[in-house]
């Protein structure tokens, strides 16, 4: 496949400015070092490096995973595309990266091998990352150099730190969540004196690039729409097992999303106006699931109903509204379900088994929810 000397320079740019963006992100995360600092250096810059450097290679062995697969299919596709982030805080440096097919792909194993080939790929490649970043955990007290004030409680600082009363004025906590191969890591793999408590996860680089790289695998491997996982289901269950699962998948997700983000009932209930928005919200994520409005009103008053009453037996109760862009992006724009191909030939046995595994990597790889800001409020005295 031919490429000219404009398109590679064009993706070896956003890779370049990808690569400085999310090495800016890595020593703002770890170090707190900001490029807008006064008297940011060459080696603050560099100190950025243990972040971005494992998480690019994550990315790029993915989606050169999905290029060179579709190469081999003489399938017309583009080199990577990287999508840079501004340096701003709380930035990770990137959306990820991502390739355009640019011709139709005839057969279903062959959007089936295109479609997994890229996060098995980057799995294998964060899997052995992670493994070395638990294996090789520093002492406890190496969280010190980043907040000496929590050396005079000792080894138990995490039960005095971030209490409300002990954290500074506008300081934002950043707590990381935690999936089931992180689990695994800290249950065989790390030495338990040492395994890092979830609100300082952003200072081991190595855990946190790799726990970020999980997070864009387990978006990808949704079995929903033309996601990687979309595909993957797809090549399993057909055009008409792909609707019905995908269509499932994408209503439960978007019910876990928006789950308490609205209150409805007690003294903290929102206004009516928010209440709207919300619905707008519900209806047009849904219409992905029907080009029907009237269905899509439907699906969305049907899952507000669910939220409603499942709010006033369980007050408090709430999901995750990070995941609430991506419900819209995929439900907007992405679609829910799967075009068929011109040729539906059943998968090989060995092709069915990686897709089982493919659908594996997504339940290990997805934490329900991955980021947390909080803002603590000091008690009033």
């Amino acid at each position: 496949m031919e490429l000219s000397p404009k398109k590679i320079l064009l993706h070896t740019g956003l890779f370049l400015l990808t690569f400085v963006t999310t090495t800016l992100a890595g020593a703002e995360w770890v170090y707190s070092k900001s490029i807008f600092m006064e008297g940011y250096s060459w080696a603050d810059f560099v100190s950025g490096m243990p972040y971005s450097v494992p998480f690019l290679l994550i990315l790029t062995v993915h989606e050169f995973g999905h290029y060179f697969t579709a190469v081999h299919y003489k399938v017309r596709t583009t080199l990577p595309y990287y999508i840079p982030l501004p340096p701003f805080s709380l930035m990770f440096g990137t959306l990820g990266a991502l390739i355009r097919l640019k011709s139709r792909v005839p057969t279903k194993q062959q959007t089936f091998d295109i479609g997994i080939a890229g996060p098995l790929a980057g799995f294998v490649v964060a899997f052995i990352i992670l493994w070395y970043g638990f294996a090789t955990l520093p002492p406890p007290d190496y969280v010190f150099q980043f907040h000496p004030d929590y050396a005079k409680y000792g080894a138990d600082y995490a039960s005095y730190v971030y209490l409300p009363e002990h954290m500074p004025e506008g300081t934002v906590d950043v707590i990381i969540g935690k999936n089931l191969l992180f689990l695994f890591f800290e249950k065989f793999v790390a030495d338990p004196s040492r395994v890092p408590n979830a609100h300082e996860l952003i200072h081991y680089p190595y855990l946190f690039a790799g726990f970020l790289a999980l997070v864009f695998t387990s978006i990808n491997l949704l079995p929903i729409g033309q996601l990687d996982g979309g595909h993957v289901l797809y090549g399993l269950l057909g055009y008409k097992g792909h609707k019905i699962v995908a269509s499932v998948v994408f209503i439960l997700f978007v019910f876990y999303a928006g789950l308490g983000f609205v209150q409805f009932l007690g003294p903290q209930a929102d206004e009516l106006w928010v209440t709207g928005l919300y619905l707008l919200f519900l209806f047009s994520a849904l219409t992905g699931v029907s080009s029907s409005a009237l269905d899509a009103l439907m699906y969305a008053m049907i899952v507000f109903a669910a939220q409603f009453i499942l709010q006033w037996l369980i007050p408090g109760i709430h999901g995750y509204s990070g995941w609430m862009l991506f419900a819209f992006l995929i439900g907007r724009f992405l679609r829910v379900h799967h075009p068929p191909s011109e040729i539906e030939a059943p998968l090989s046995t060995g092709r069915k088994i990686l897709g089982w595994i493919a659908l594996l990597v997504f339940i290990l790889c997805f934490a329900p929810a991955p980021i947390e800001l909080i803002a603590p409020t000091p008690p009033a005295p």
